[in-house]
């Protein structure tokens, strides 16, 4: 009974552990490309891209999520459009993950503006993308 009971709880903490992610998901009709911002207590630092086919989500942070604001900029590939915000962080055409948020454009960069996302401290969250 006792193994039973282990069993199921393991389970269930296993599940939930799973879960816990930022997630997007791209609610339009052309594929994305997404960029996030972040704050560890410390320091600033910017990851991309992350790709969202239409009707997809996209998990750019893995885990249990430690802060409570997190930042985000979306493109939509071959249209016009996208999803941006007056929090600059600093991107790159490709793949990247950058510290810092200032002397983009020194340092190579270019600098976008990224939205805030507010996860109410909850350890999961998904935010929907739109046309």
């Amino acid at each position: 009974m006792r193994l039973a009971i282990a069993v199921a709880l393991l389970t269930v903490l296993c599940a939930s552990a799973a879960r816990a992610e930022l997630r997007v998901c791209n609610k339009t009709r052309n594929m994305v490309a997404l960029a996030v911002g972040t704050f560890d207590g410390k320091d600033w630092s910017s990851r991309g891209w992350f790709y969202a086919a239409p009707k997809q989500c996209a998990v750019l942070i893995k885990g249990t999520l430690g802060s409570r604001y997190y930042y985000l900029h979306g493109v939509h590939l071959n249209v016009d459009g996208g999803w941006d915000g007056n929090r600059g962080f600093c991107v790159s055409t490709k793949n990247f993950a950058i510290n810092g948020r200032t002397d983009c454009e020194a340092r190579g960069y270019k600098r976008a503006g990224f939205f805030e996302i507010d996860t109410g401290e909850k350890e999961s969250w998904t935010t929907n993308l739109s046309d």
